[in-house]
């Protein structure tokens, strides 16, 4: 049987993919969803996520099933991570400039600082630049992820899967700072006496409590015609 998307779900996918072109983080590429049950998800229309029109409809995905006519095929990675993770309820693809970058020099972003805690103890690198095109290689990079909340792709981006959209979209926005602050450092080289967040540290830090998850989705959305 297939699911059907509500109006809110649809309004939570295209508030979230201008989101993420607003800020950067996607340009003319990329692609999020939102898990509807436990058989079916919904990924947004394909198009440039910042451009994402008001009245734009996604596409229920079945998560045991090929993709629909229309659906990107990258889409199958979001497949094959909800296939795996009952826990995950959104995932973003994304193409963060500073995460790129990084990615390139075969690196990921070390522990250092608060928003780099929530991808304890790092963000695993997919090492190849090739784009995700068959359910092979889509069920490895999500069996590469396991149960983290992120992995890069070398010279091609990152996958966050949160416990709701709104979570990997903030994820996303985390991830690339993380990226940042590592590319700052590296420039610097790596002087003075580098601090890395323990496992004690990183899981005291990479709380959402406080409205800690909903304040950076106000910001990401703020000025949004939906919002």
């Amino acid at each position: 049987m297939t699911a059907v998307s509500e109006p809110s779900d649809e309004r939570r996918v295209r508030m979230a993919a201008r989101a993420l072109g607003r800020h950067g983080l996607v340009h003319a590429y990329g692609h999020c969803s939102a898990r509807l049950d436990e058989s079916h998800f919904l990924v947004c229309a394909p198009v440039p996520m910042g451009q994402m029109p008001r009245e734009a409809t996604g596409s229920v995905v079945p998560i045991d099933g090929p993709l629909p006519d229309g659906v990107l095929g990258e889409v199958r990675i979001h497949r094959e991570i909800y296939r795996r993770r009952s826990d995950v309820g959104g995932v973003v693809r994304s193409m963060p400039p500073n995460l790129m970058a990084l990615s390139t020099l075969r690196l990921t972003p070390k522990m250092r600082h608060g928003f780099g805690s929530y991808f304890y103890p790092g963000i695993p690198l997919w090492d190849d630049p090739q784009l995700i095109r068959d359910d092979d290689a889509a069920a490895a990079l999500a069996e590469l992820m396991g149960d983290g909340r992120g992995v890069m792709m070398r010279g091609n981006g990152l996958v966050t899967a949160g416990e709701s959209l709104e979570e990997a979209v903030v994820l996303t926005w985390y991830g690339e700072d993380a990226a940042r602050v590592e590319l700052a450092v590296l420039a610097a080289g790596d002087a003075g006496n580098p601090a890395f967040f323990t496992q004690e540290e990183a899981t005291r830090r990479a709380t959402w409590s406080g409205r800690i998850l909903e304040r950076m989705w106000d910001h990401l959305t703020y000025g949004d015609p939906e919002a």
